[in-house]
């Protein structure tokens, strides 16, 4: 019924017999329907049965309406490798943020210290667009760098303390760490 409902409407031409040639796979359905149902859990925390079939409901009426646009991973990420990674990930973020905090407190509280701001430009390995996003995101979430522009492969990072100009010098400083773990996630 509900299918048919989408089908009328054309909210979501989606049939999962044909899901494989339009790039998204049985996978990564039920992989964006678990995590619907994640969110909805988690904003309700209730396990009364009747909230947890309209979370099932819910979740699946906008996994249909989403399934095109949400498309990053399918249950593969959730291999034992890969959340070990996501949750090494964490951990080198967490410390990559401190360390940079740190800096900008220094540098904030010792104003003589030189700062060296500008636009340093570098190519990613990453080929997923949800890695790319994530690796944009991290940068520019750690205090002193901005991502100011993703084009291709190509990322455009404002920095607020320039150490070298080499694009691959600048990858390594920069987002090293981050892409390493992420490669191994998502490729």
């Amino acid at each position: 019924m509900i299918y048919l409902c989408f089908q009328k409407f054309q909210f979501c031409n989606l049939s999962l017999v044909h899901m494989q040639s339009k790039g998204l796979t049985i996978s990564k359905f039920v992989y964006s329907w678990l995590l619907m149902f994640a969110v909805w859990y988690g904003f309700t925390t209730s396990t009364a049965l009747p909230e947890l079939i309209t979370g099932v409901i819910v979740s699946l009426v906008v996994t249909l309406i989403t399934a095109k646009a949400a498309q990053c991973c399918g249950l593969d990420i959730l291999l034992p490798h890969r959340i070990f990674y996501m949750v090494k990930y964490i951990f080198v973020f967490i410390i990559a943020l401190l360390k940079a905090n740190f800096d900008i407190a220094r540098r904030v509280l010792s104003p003589s210290l030189p700062i060296n701001p500008g636009i340093v430009e570098f190519e990613t390995k990453l080929n997923s667009d949800f890695a790319k996003m994530i690796l944009a995101n991290s940068i520019t979430l750690t205090p002193g760098t901005i991502t100011v522009d993703l084009v291709g492969n190509k990322y455009f990072i404002h920095w607020v303390d320039v150490k070298t100009e080499d694009s691959e010098e600048a990858r390594q400083e920069i987002a090293g760490d981050f892409e390493k773990i992420l490669l191994k996630i998502f490729n």
